[in-house]
């Protein structure tokens, strides 16, 4: 595959196939983590390949840790709370690796944070999370709260407030850091809080690794005591469902059968709910056990839901909306506006060029389904894998091929996409960009 390029997506009539999913994105990112925050060994089974992943790994082996491939495993050697100071890392365009480990970073002198994408993670806010280190003692300078930004911690725990609304990952990030302070954290969620599913995860991969946390049920309050160990000889990564929720809804909107698994029932993944909803509009799909069956192509009906409680598929189920009978109306999803694009404005922008209509509120994202699309046109990736993954689901359906542009920004979560789809039944022409 080309370092860089465009996809022609071309028309196919069904999708068709087995696969399993690929290895949880979210889930690597906090496992390796909690790895490298113990100061014993532990093998991570079935590590994901994306970008964010590489990107979190060069960090720690900066913070000092050792990470040895096995495989599609890794076996870690972390630096316990004793990371490395005077490091300079550069986390990419990984927003969840930049927010945890600079919460992290309170756990040395000195921390210097840097990206490569000054206008997509350069642009990203996260001055409620440096906000939130200062409480504790630390300081900090920054770029109104964006990268570059430098952190001097050694701090020792205590109460802090941080506010929810713009990202769960700034509470994950202190959550990560409070067991290995001295007095731990008592954490105060303020304002609505975003994302509720991430931090559940957070709390589950803090518990396979033996440290103890306390919350309310609402999560507004949550209570790590210090002075803890992180320690786990071996975990596994659970299947990816914000990934799968593109192959989900591509196999609900073409004719044909895909099974798809490694999607546990039981998953904390928000995304998991993708199913539901996919069921919801009156696709075809039956689950047994931790595998998923769709049968495609019945007709589809548009639906009203919160799409915070699943935000990394709202773009995939978009796709589906973009087929349904009637206009999809995911409410509540604001911070779809600071991802690696503007996933609200830029997905309307793209889904009109394709002449499905689209529109928005501040907080909302509508799409009216429409029952042909002619394609025949150039749409723009901007740079996001969920938005190349939702124009591809379109691109099959269309009565003419379609391109998209920057279509390698599809490695950032989910490398594999393509070929995955191509094992369906979907075809790609790949343009080599210079």
């Amino acid at each position: 595959m080309y370092e860089k390029f465009d996809v022609v997506v071309h028309p196919v009539p069904e999708l068709r196939g087995e696969l399993t999913a690929q290895p949880s994105k979210n889930y690597t990112t906090r496992y390796l983590i909690a790895a490298a925050l113990s100061g014993s060994e532990t093998l991570v089974r079935g590590v994901a390949t994306s970008e964010d992943s590489h990107a979190l790994q060069e960090c720690l082996k900066s913070w000092g840790a050792t990470l040895t491939p096995e495989g599609q495993d890794m076996r870690v050697q972390g630096f316990g709370q004793n990371p490395l100071d005077g490091q300079t890392l550069n986390p990419h365009n990984a927003g969840a690796v930049a927010r945890f480990l600079m919460a992290l970073a309170g756990l040395t002198s000195y921390t210097k944070f840097i990206t490569d994408y000054p206008e997509s993670l350069g642009k990203r806010p996260h001055g409620d999370l440096l906000k939130a280190l200062e409480t504790l003692g630390a300081r900090t300078t920054s770029q109104e709260g964006r990268l570059p930004i430098e952190i001097w911690g050694n701090l020792q725990g205590g109460k802090v407030e941080v506010n929810a609304t713009l990202s769960s990952q700034y509470t994950s990030g202190l959550m990560f850091l409070a067991p290995l302070l001295p007095d731990g954290l008592e954490i105060t969620l303020l304002g609505d809080i975003k994302s509720p599913g991430p931090l559940k995860q957070t709390i589950e991969t803090l518990r396979v690794f033996g440290v103890t946390v306390e919350h309310a049920e609402d999560l507004r309050t949550i209570t790590i005591p210090g002075g803890q160990r992180y320690h786990a000889p071996e975990v596994t990564v659970p299947g990816d469902y914000p990934g799968s929720s593109a192959l989900l809804s591509a196999a609900a909107v073409m004719p044909g059968e895909v099974v798809i698994h490694n999607l546990h029932e039981h998953d904390l993944q928000g995304e998991r709910l993708s199913i539901e909803v996919l069921q919801s509009m009156g696709a075809d799909i039956v689950r047994s056990g931790s595998t998923v069956t769709v049968r495609g192509g019945k007709p589809l009906k548009a639906v009203l839901k919160d799409g915070d409680l699943f935000t990394d598929a709202v773009q995939a189920l978009s796709a589906a909306a973009a087929s349904a009978e009637g206009q999809t109306t995911w409410e509540n999803v604001y911070t779809l506006r600071l991802k690696e694009c503007d996933r609200i404005s830029d997905t309307r922008a793209e889904l009109l060029k394709l002449g499905i209509d689209a529109s928005e509120t501040e907080d909302s994202l509508s799409v009216t389904g429409k029952e042909t699309l002619e394609g025949g046109i150039t749409v723009d990736g901007h740079g996001d894998h969920r938005m190349i993954m939702m124009l591809s689901i379109l691109g099959m359906r269309a009565q003419k091929p379609i391109t998209i542009t920057g279509a390698h920004h599809i490695r950032k979560s989910y490398p594999g996409f393509f070929e995955h789809m191509m094992q369906l039944g979907a075809k790609f022409d790949f343009l080599e960009l210079t």
